[in-house]
């Protein structure tokens, strides 16, 4: 699901709303949730989820190719943890609805 999927479908479930309001709607939702995170702050939506920040400290890594090492910096990762619903819902679906796609090898000429 896009953004733009879930801007018709809330759009389409309430009727009252014009398409242009559901898209306002989902933009300030995504950009409070944003917002928090960059401040650091944890946001917890009951039954869904949770996101949250997470910290990579600075390390020493290693170039693949010249196997020198390198500086890699500290991050600030978003992070999601599914609520206990979510789980049980996503865990009891028929299936993703998505087929994995085999890659067959390619014949020789």
């Amino acid at each position: 699901m896009t953004r733009s999927d879930l801007v018709d479908q809330l759009a389409e479930r309430f009727t009252q709303l014009t398409h242009r309001d559901a898209e306002l709607a989902v933009k300030t939702i995504l950009d409070a949730l944003s917002e928090a995170l960059e401040n650091g702050h944890r946001v917890e939506i009951r039954g869904f989820g949770s996101f949250s920040v997470s910290h990579r400290p600075a390390r020493v890594g290693r170039n693949p190719r010249s196997g020198e090492q390198v500086m890699v910096p500290e991050k600030r990762l978003p992070h999601f943890k599914p609520g206990k619903s979510l789980r049980m819902q996503v865990d009891q679906s028929p299936g993703s609805g998505e087929k994995d796609l085999a890659v067959e090898p390619a014949s020789k000429l």
